[in-house]
Formats: C-alpha cells, sequence, structure tokens
C-alpha cells in the first residue's frame, strides 16, 4: 500500500512538468528552477511548522551533496521538458534508474566480475535502443543537444537518489529532506540566473507567472510522496511504479500540447520503460535496496 505513494508522486511531478512548459514561455530554466526552490521553501517551511519538525540538521554535508547532483538533475530536466515534447523529456529523466544499472557494472568492470553482469548489461544496451528510437523523432527537429540534456538529467538523477537512500538509512525525516532540497535548487537557480540573467516583469505574460506557484507545491508533494514510497515501502515495487509517470506525461502530451509522437517513438519508450523494469529486478537480487529514481 505504501508503494502507491510512488504513483501519487510520478502524477505530481508529471503535472509539475506540465506547469513548467507553460512556464517556460516567459521564464529561463535558471529562473524556473530558482522560482520553483523559493516557492517550495515557503510551503515546506508552513509544513515542518504545523507538524513541529526542527530544522536543524546533524547531516548538513549529505545535504550538500545531495543538493549539487540533484539540482544539477533538476535544472536540465527542466530544459529539456521546455524544450522537448513532456513525454520525451519525462521518459529521458526516468532513464536514472538504467543509469544506477549502468554505474554497477562499472564497478563490476573495476572489480573483475563483469562476467556476473550480463543480464544487466543487456537491459542497460536495451534502455539505450529505447533512447535512440526515442531521440530519433527529435533530431529531424533540430532538438538533439535538448536530448541530450535529458540523458544527463538521468544520469545526475540517479547520483542524486543515491543520496536520498543514503539520507533515509541515517534516519533524517522526509520533511528536512524535501525541505533541504528546496534550499538547494534555490541557490541553483539563484547562480544560473548571474549568468543567464532574470527577464524583465514587462516581458512576462500573467498566464506564464502563475504557473510558478503550482511548480513549486507540485514539486514539494511529489518529492514528499517519492521519499515516503522509498522511505517505507518494497524498493522493487516503488522503482517499478514509479515509472507510472512516464503514462500521465504521455497523456498531457497528447491531450494538452498536442504534441505528435510516433510508433518509433513509441516503441522507444515502451523499451526504456521494460528496460528499467528488468534492470530494477536484476539489481534488486544482486544489492538490495538499489536506488532508482530523485526528481
Amino acid at each position: 500500500m505504501q508503494a502507491l505513494w510512488m504513483v501519487l508522486g510520478a502524477f505530481f511531478f508529471a503535472t509539475m512538468g506540465v506547469a513548467v512548459k507553460y512556464a517556460s514561455a516567459s521564464f529561463n530554466t535558471f529562473e524556473i528552477v530558482f522560482y520553483r526552490g523559493l516557492i517550495s521553501i515557503a510551503f515546506m517551511a508552513v509544513v515542518l511548522r504545523g507538524r513541529g519538525m526542527p530544522l536543524k540538521t546533524p547531516v548538513p554535508f549529505m545535504h550538500a551533496w545531495r543538493t549539487l547532483v540533484g539540482g544539477a538533475a533538476l535544472t536540465a530536466w527542466f530544459y529539456a521538458i521546455a524544450h522537448l515534447p513532456l513525454a520525451t523529456a519525462m521518459t529521458l529523466n526516468y532513464m536514472s534508474g538504467i543509469w544506477v544499472a549502468a554505474f554497477i557494472i562499472g564497478g563490476a568492470l573495476l572489480y573483475g566480475k563483469a562476467e556476473r553482469q550480463g543480464p544487466l548489461l543487456a537491459t542497460v544496451l536495451l534502455g539505450f535502443a529505447g533512447v535512440v528510437l526515442t531521440l530519433r523523432p527529435t533530431i529531424d527537429q533540430n532538438q538533439l543537444f535538448a536530448g541530450l540534456i535529458g540523458l544527463l538529467s538521468g544520469m545526475s538523477a540517479a547520483l542524486a537518489y543515491m543520496q536520498v537512500t543514503a539520507l533515509g538509512r541515517v534516519g533524517e525525516p522526509v520533511g528536512r529532506t524535501v525541505f533541504y532540497f528546496a534550499v538547494g535548487t534555490t541557490v541553483t537557480g539563484a547562480v544560473g540566473t548571474l549568468f543567464a540573467g532574470f527577464t524583465p516583469w514587462a516581458q512576462i505574460s500573467w498566464t506564464a507567472a502563475i504557473w510558478l506557484i503550482p511548480i513549486g507545491v507540485l514539486a514539494s508533494l511529489g518529492q514528499w510522496c517519492m521519499t515516503r514510497a522509498y522511505a517505507h515501502g518494497h524498493t522493487l515495487v516503488v522503482a517499478s511504479l514509479q515509472y507510472s509517470g512516464i503514462v500521465f506525461a504521455s497523456l498531457y502530451s497528447l491531450l494538452l500540447f498536442g504534441d505528435r509522437i510516433p510508433p518509433s517513438a513509441w516503441l522507444g519508450i515502451t523499451l526504456i520503460v521494460v528496460s528499467g523494469v528488468a534492470a530494477t529486478f536484476l539489481r534488486e537480487r544482486a544489492i538490495p535496496d538499489t536506488p532508482a529514481e530523485e526528481h
């Protein structure tokens, strides 16, 4: 039952992607990251105050590392959402489970145990075949760079979720973990805007600006659900259910944005989902509680 929190979290993240896509009409990626963090700080501060949870943490450096890689993943993901069909951007971000499998294989190569990783290697190769099929339509639209950034978001998310798992194991509360990630994303966005700049308010439409609020709120709710699911649910079930976010994003792409997703892209998305679930099963057998996704 706890694993169903992941389905709810996936819905919140996919809906947040809709808000990001609308807001990107007036704001650059770093601005959206900044406002996402700022609104999440305010939202989570109210929640934590209501629950009587102190903000002081005994593991500040663990939060700092999670923020560094998680902030990079979030920024790359928001950029991909702004420049790719929502379903494609969501799928590339959910490649993080396959990246974790690739990291495991890399470690096995270093220790001379690669011969035991044949099935896991097959899932990784299947996942990357799915990437080729998924991105091929976007290459025709000169969106290759955005696709590569989307892949980077998945890789960074894999590293970030490893730290989320570590924070859970040392007993860090879910709410505090979400709060400090919001602080980190605010800093990440602020630093980025020093180079990219802020959009003058005269050039911003209110219809785009209003979407900043649900971005921050939905991000916090999604983070909370995802972290709770992994903290209390079975890792294997939770990691499989998180792919429901791709289903939600695909529906949004078709119904709200009129994205045309060709059969080859649908096949690629299917291959990524299948390989991601298979990789999760194989990782669970080899290394219990191996992480999967982070957003």
